[in-house]
C-alpha cells in the first residue's frame, strides 16, 4: 500500500524550517544550515543550476591548428577551427575566437592549456607561450613551453588558470618565438597535433 504524506510545511521539534513549499517554490532549511548529500548518493540537476549549488563543470572546449607554421614569429591569429573529428565535441557554451584572441563565454576560474608537436631546426629553441590580457588590449605572457630538440618531432606544453572576471576584458592568445627557418609547428586539420584546450572549472 502507497502511503502519502502531505504538508506544506515540516519543522523541528524546536519550530526550526526543515522543509518548505509556497508557490511551486521548495526551501531546504535555512540561512547558515548544512546540507548534507551521502557519499554515493547523486544529485541530478537539469537546466540551470541556481546559486548555492555547484554543478562542477560545466563548460569544456577545444581547439587546434590546422596546418603548419613555418618560420614565422608572432600571435597566431589564421589556421584555426575548434575540433571537429567524429568522438569530438563541446560541453556547454564554446570559446569565441577572431584573428587569434580567444574570449570566454562567462565569466570563471579556467584552465588554459596549450600543447603543441614541434620540429626545431638546428640550434633553434621554440617557443610558445599563453598571453592573457586583463584590460581587452595589452597581453602578456602567462605561461611557456619550449622545444629545442634538433631535428625530430617532440611535444612542448603549459598551461594556467585564468581568472575571467570580466569577458570583455580578460582574453587569451598564443604566442610563437624563435621560430627560424628549417623549423615549424605541426598543424592538422584531420587529428590534433597542436592544440588548445579551455576547461570552467568554478565561479571567480
Amino acid at each position: 500500500m502507497t502511503s502519502i504524506l502531505k504538508a506544506d510545511e515540516i519543522q523541528d521539534s524546536s519550530g526550526n524550517l526543515i522543509i518548505k513549499e509556497v508557490s511551486n517554490a521548495i526551501t531546504i532549511g535555512a540561512s547558515g544550515d548544512t546540507v548534507t548529500v551521502p557519499a554515493g548518493a547523486t544529485l541530478n540537476v537539469a537546466g540551470t543550476v541556481g546559486t548555492g549549488f555547484t554543478p562542477g563543470i560545466t563548460m569544456a572546449d577545444q581547439w587546434r591548428l590546422t596546418s603548419n607554421i613555418t618560420s614565422t614569429n608572432g600571435v597566431i591569429t589564421a589556421n584555426l577551427e575548434q575540433v571537429d573529428t567524429n568522438g569530438q565535441g563541446t560541453l556547454g557554451t564554446a570559446m569565441s575566437e577572431s584573428s587569434g584572441v580567444f574570449s570566454f563565454p562567462s565569466t570563471g576560474i579556467y584552465l588554459v592549456e596549450l600543447f603543441a608537436m614541434t620540429n626545431a631546426n638546428g640550434a633553434d629553441n621554440i617557443i610558445m607561450e599563453i598571453q592573457a590580457t586583463i584590460n581587452n588590449s595589452s597581453y602578456v605572457p602567462v605561461a611557456e613551453g619550449v622545444n629545442g630538440v634538433d631535428g625530430a618531432l617532440q611535444t612542448l606544453s603549459c598551461s594556467s588558470l585564468i581568472d575571467v572576471t570580466n569577458i570583455s576584458n580578460v582574453k587569451i592568445q598564443f604566442n610563437v618565438q624563435s621560430l627560424n627557418t628549417g623549423s615549424y609547428i605541426d598543424g592538422n586539420t584531420s587529428q590534433t597535433n597542436t592544440g588548445f584546450t579551455f576547461i570552467r572549472l568554478g565561479d571567480t
